[in-house]
């Protein structure tokens, strides 16, 4: 039997050997998102209706009460029997506004011989509900029922129903019999099956059929550019709209609509004012659609003022109209602006709370992110996928280890898919928060994997020192055929700087550019310098910082400093500090770094003259600050933190840990103050009862 992924359907097999393509071996599905079918107008002006007294009744109707009276009506004067009549009844149970889809079936079954219309209008309404399944169900019935074939406005309604799922696989069978019918040739059918390849993502095969069939309308031109735009070749659907001109087909908003997209995703502001000027001079309707992605385009494009001046002129603004301007006002720093418009909402669903969400995780405002998400339980929204992401993102952030677990556990009590996004989130999640066991659990778990995926682990491996298990695992992902990207090597060349493999690393610094195509950048440059740093190659090292094609930053130039320090090369470690200051003269950092060094190699003098340069230079050193997580929630703290209300006790609790521990000799130096202070904190308000342990 074929399966076709979808909500409680009656499974159904079209054709015993579909001619299926054997280069599309994998099923692509995902669960279906609420639907909200647009209104439908249901009414005819058909002169019958207008004439007969029932059936002008029945336009008028408002309930599925009064259609059964009606219908009572219909039977007892036998108008029942009339094949267009029974349409209309079954056009209300399936389209109206008091749409009722199961005594639509009813009547429809009760019915001996229903005509085509009735078939249609019945599954055109399962098409438009949450139930798409039920449509390829009434289908079967009516091939087995025999009294009428399917007619060239069945296929196009299968078709979409197809493309609602993304099955195409199912799609493929359709199309079988839409070639056994002979309605390949048809406009409508044509154009439906373009959009069915488009959005189940066979984009050139969309395009070969596109490209050699007899039919090239504007409705199929618009198919393939906004099929091409929201899979992101935007390029591609851009090279479509030119092709589109040299036809002389002229564009309309739909077709705006996807190129204007594709303008948002590329960030191509002058081409994007080119097609808003064309749809001004054209004098194209402006829907709130296409509003919508003009406005995008803008705040994409950091012309934020152009999107606020097209939103504040909208008529009817929609949830997508409010939640583009939140996006692209928290995508520039704006998180006052967007919180305002989210807080003006008279109504907020889970996009525009995902989006502010989004938002402050995007601006590192990972606390405030976390206290929205609450905010958004205790208003009854109910979270998504792209929520529970937002929220891992921002424990990953602060390394809010007890509330990622949360988050983990809420997934799994609400089952929720664990598709490759989330699943990707929740591995890097556990990674960043220090449990690479957990983290290596989902990793195997996850049913599917992507070069994301991969670089999480990778990356989580590199991390916490894993260097031989974070390049079996970068071995892996190219065995399976997926791509590295310039993240998935920063992690391998971090793993072996951890693990010390200058080998290894010098071969996939090498590959990145020789096999993958790829440019090495500041980090991977740091990387390799550390390498080779830790490994006392220092002039290596050098060697490749005055090689390379872009200027070194202060990172790179600083892992050259600190092998330097480790090697007691104070020669070269002077080199790099003179870059290091160039970069960066009030960094206190550095000159602290280069005291040190000095001490370190017993230079007084030269130490001296760095402490006397800060003064001189008016540097002065930046407190460290560290961060706790208890009981959930995260605290911040800097030396000699006084903020906080319990301060006096975690201080009390850290004058008898510091005692211990220097009976056990475990204090070392005065550096370790900060981090005393965090684990005071922590054991005062995770275990009180040590506290009273220590006072006696």
């Amino acid at each position: 039997m074929s399966i076709l992924h979808a909500d409680n359907l009656k499974y159904v097999r079209l054709i015993a050997n579909p001619p299926l393509n054997p280069l599309h071996s994998f099923v692509k599905t995902r669960a279906l998102s609420p639907y909200k079918a647009k209104p439908t107008n249901w009414h005819t002006n058909h002169s019958f209706v207008l004439h007969n007294p029932l059936l002008s009744l029945l336009e008028k109707c408002k309930s599925l009460s009064q259609l059964k009276q009606i219908q009572t009506q219909m039977t007892v004067t036998g108008l029942i029997s009339d094949g267009f009549a029974l349409s209309r009844l079954i056009t209300f149970c399936a389209l109206s506004k008091s749409k009722n889809l199961d005594y639509c079936t009813k009547l429809l079954f009760s019915t001996e011989n229903p005509n085509v219309v009735s078939w249609n209008v019945a599954i055109r309404g399962y098409l438009e509900s949450e139930k798409i399944g039920e449509a390829f169900f009434l289908y079967k019935q009516m091939l087995r029922n025999g009294g009428c074939r399917p007619d060239n406005y069945t296929y196009p309604f299968l078709f979409k129903a197809c493309a609602r799922l993304e099955s195409k696989f199912l799609g493929y069978e359709i199309f079988g019999h839409v070639l056994e019918l002979g309605f390949d040739v048809d406009m409508y059918v044509h154009n439906a099956l373009v959009h069915m390849l488009v959005s189940c993502g066979e984009l050139q095969l969309a395009y070969k059929v596109f490209d050699e069939g007899c039919v090239k309308n504007l409705v199929s031109w618009n198919s393939l550019i906004n099929g091409y735009a929201r899979s992101g070749f935007s390029r591609e659907a851009i090279r479509l709209y030119r092709e589109m001109q040299l036809e002389r087909v002229k564009p309309d908003e739909v077709t705006m609509i996807g190129l204007v997209s594709a303008c948002a995703q590329l960030e191509d502001l002058n081409l994007g004012r080119e097609l808003h000027q064309y749809i001004k001079e054209s004098e194209l309707d402006l829907t709130v659609p296409l509003e919508n992605a003009l406005m995008d385009m803008y705040g994409k494009c950091g012309k934020l003022e152009a999107a606020k001046e097209i939103f504040d002129s909208m008529m009817d603004k929609t949830v997508v109209s409010f939640t583009t301007m939140i996006v692209g006002y928290a995508k520039f720093g704006f998180l006052d602006l967007a919180r305002k418009i989210f807080d003006g909402l008279p109504e907020k669903n889970v996009v525009t709370w995902n989006a502010m969400i989004g938002g402050y995780v995007q601006a590192k405002h990972s606390k405030e992110a976390l206290a929205m998400f609450h905010k958004m339980q205790a208003s009854n929204v109910k979270p998504d996928h792209v929520t529970m992401i937002h929220c891992l993102s921002a424990c990953s952030q602060l390394g809010a280890f007890d509330f990622g677990i949360w988050i983990h556990h809420f997934i799994e009590k609400q089952n929720l898919y664990l598709n490759v996004a989330l699943g990707t989130a929740l591995v890097d999640m556990y990674a960043k928060c220090g449990n690479m066991t957990k983290a290596l659990q989902v990793f195997q778990e996850m049913p599917r994997k992507n070069s994301l995926t991969y670089t999480s682990i990778i990356g989580g491996l590199a991390l916490h020192g894993n260097a031989l298990d974070a390049t079996s695992y970068f071995s892996e992902m190219i065995d399976v055929g997926l791509m590295p990207d310039e993240i998935t090597f920063l992690g391998v060349l971090s793993a072996c700087c951890h693990g010390g493999l200058v080998d290894e690393g010098r071969k996939y610094f090498a590959q990145m550019k020789s096999k993958f195509s790829l440019s090495p950048q500041l980090k991977h440059y740091s990387c390799m310098v550390d390498l080779l740093g830790r490994a006392g190659l220092l002039n290596e090292a050098e060697q490749l910082i005055r090689n390379m094609p872009i200027e070194a930053d202060a990172v790179v130039w600083g892992a050259l400093f600190f092998a330097c320090r480790m090697h007691g090369n104070v020669s070269m470690g002077q080199r790099a500090t003179v870059k290091l200051l160039e970069l960066d003269p009030h960094d206190s950092g550095i000159y602290v770094l280069l005291a040190n060094m000095y001490r370190d190699a017993n230079m007084w003098e030269e130490a001296g003259k760095i402490r006397k340069m800060m003064a001189e230079r008016g540097v002065e050193k930046t407190p460290g600050c560290s961060s706790i997580e208890v009981n959930g929630v995260v605290y911040e703290f800097i030396v000699r933190d006084r903020s906080h209300p319990e301060s006096a006790q975690i201080y009390d609790c850290l004058i008898q840990l510091t005692r211990q521990l220097e009976f056990l000799k475990y204090i070392s130096s005065v550096s370790t103050y900060e981090n005393n202070l965090l684990l005071g904190y922590g054991l005062e308000n995770r275990w009180p009862a040590l506290h009273q342990v220590y006072s006696m």
